[in-house]
């Protein structure tokens, strides 16, 4: 692929953003109804601002706010070991032992700077605007020596950010268009010629300044360039600020669910969303009538005694009327609004379940039972496994991966190629474990039906990879299980399996 242009950046970058155009209008209504605190989410807004006064029900932001704080638990929890690196089937048997402590070492090294970098933060606003919008985009940048963590995350708003779908199909082209004061330009690109500003003394300093931004990939990688977008015409941009080459892209782009012949998510609030806005209009309504219900309406007589413009309803007030006149009188409303509450709790219901606010939120009850557990273990993975299955692919994977390179970079570990041959990612969060831990009920209850076979079946048992199927099922690292000796007897192994499955599968509590 050819070197790019500031030309072609530009022109490619106008084309995906009338692409974007129709998702717009939708955005701004899912931002208004379910996420209306989000600053800068499209654009056109105050930081800071009053957004809420056309909300009158606030089931929606709420919904949202947990389901987004489920899957920021669920997938990528904070100061918890949600990943792990493993030997792949490829690994010689004599090297495991070696390989595996090498590479929790590696795991450990990358999750001690996730827990010290901003990564929870940014990661949840990147879930907030999945959740609402469908899309969201992580940029991951390496942090400058000294600071605390190697990487650092920012949360890249969709009014900056613009999508090209490649034919692997996923988001691997990049466009970002924003803003930057001049000090901030000269500090991100500090080699740069940068464009003459206005002058104005110290306020030229906080010029805002058009930066686009493309990663595009190629058959080396991903080609940057950031350029000055100059002029009023979008493809009049000629300086430009920095240009390279990265082997995994900085922008990882994920979506919730994506429709056939679509590039941008859609997310559950776009399916919520008529329960969303009828909600708030029945809670408007309800509002309006019981402010009628509460001052009332009145009619009254023109006798030429009472004037209704000078009335006021206040408890002491002496209301004058002609004699043999009605004076004023209650008008009695037409008909009654109780159906509301009806409607009202039915239309909350349904937006709860669609943002699966009762299958991941808090449990009602303080204690449940182990089948409990994995029965809602199971309806988790049931409900979110072709989201998790979207996330692990355009998320998960592209953000070890990335994290990995920067690391090896910097010298800080040894390089590692996953490709699930010698080195292989494993997900050690509760929704990924929950499969691995139904795996392992299901190999505990066809070890008991074996047992029952008498010795003779129990031999045909390889107790080892038993043991290791179950230690990698509950998530043991892989440092604290070694090798068995060559020439080592099995038979003291599956004595003490068989000995030891009646008092497991006697305890469900302890298979969660």
């Amino acid at each position: 692929m050819p070197t790019l242009t500031p030309e072609e950046v530009a022109r490619r970058y106008r084309l995906a953003k009338e692409r974007r155009v129709p998702w717009e209008s939708h955005w701004r209504e899912c931002y208004d109804y379910a996420l209306p605190q989000r600053d800068g989410a499209l654009g056109g807004g105050i930081t800071g601002g009053k957004k809420t006064d056309k909300l009158f029900d606030g089931t929606a932001p709420d919904a949202v706010e947990q389901l987004a704080a489920s899957l920021l638990a669920q997938l990528t929890p904070p100061w918890a070991r949600w990943f792990g690196l493993s030997a792949g089937h490829d690994a010689r048997i004599e090297d495991r032992d070696a390989l595996g402590i090498e590479l929790e070492r590696i795991a450990a090294i990358l999750q001690n700077h996730f827990d010290r970098s901003n990564f929870a933060i940014e990661m949840h606003q990147c879930y907030l605007d999945l959740v609402t919008a469908g899309s969201a985009s992580l940029l991951i940048e390496e942090a400058k020596p000294g600071e605390p963590a190697a990487f650092r995350f920012t949360a890249v708003p969709l009014a900056q950010v613009v999508f090209e779908e490649g034919v692997s199909g996923r988001l691997d082209t990049t466009f970002r268009r924003w803003e930057m004061r001049a000090r901030d330009l000269r500090e991100r690109f500090p080699t740069a010629e940068l464009p003459s500003l206005p002058a104005g003394g110290e306020n030229a300093e906080d010029a805002r300044v058009p930066v686009i931004e493309a990663v595009v990939p190629d058959d080396r990688g991903f080609q940057y360039i950031a350029i000055v977008e100059s002029g009023a015409a979008p493809g009049n941009a000629q300086t430009v600020l920095a240009q390279g080459r990265f082997r995994h892209s900085p922008f990882i782009n994920f979506r919730w669910i994506k429709a056939p012949g679509e590039i941008y998510g859609r997310s559950p609030v776009m399916k919520a969303l008529p329960d969303i806005k009828t909600a708030n209009k029945v809670v408007e309504l309800v509002l309006k009538n019981a402010s009628i219900a509460v001052t009332g309406i009145w009619q009254a007589d023109d006798d030429g005694v009472l004037n209704p413009a000078t009335i006021r309803l206040t408890p002491g007030t002496i209301i004058p009327k002609a004699v043999g006149s009605a004076g004023l009188t209650p008008l009695e409303a037409p008909g009654r609004f109780d159906v509301s509450e009806l409607v009202l709790s039915e239309l909350r219901g349904r937006i709860r379940q669609a943002l699966l606010v009762d299958k991941l939120g808090q449990v009602d009850s303080p204690r449940m039972t182990a089948t409990e557990v994995l029965e809602r273990a199971a309806e988790m993975a049931r409900i979110l496994g072709a989201t998790f299955g979207r996330l692990q692919s355009e998320l998960l994977t592209p953000l070890i991966v990335r994290t990995l390179s920067i690391l090896a970079r910097r010298g800080e570990i040894a390089e590692v190629r996953i490709d699930g041959r010698l080195v292989q990612l494993e997900y050690r969060s509760p929704l990924a474990r929950s499969q691995a831990r139904q795996d392992a009920n299901d190999m505990l209850a066809w070890l008991a039906a074996v047992q029952t076979l008498g010795p003779e079946a129990m031999r045909t048992v390889d107790a080892v990879a038993i043991t290791r199927r179950l230690a990698r099922a509950y998530g043991v690292p892989s440092d604290l299980m070694r090798e068995p000796h060559e020439g080592a007897s099995g038979e003291t192994a599956l004595e003490a399996l068989a000995a030891g499955m009646s008092a497991a599968l006697e305890a469900p509590g302890n298979i969660q």
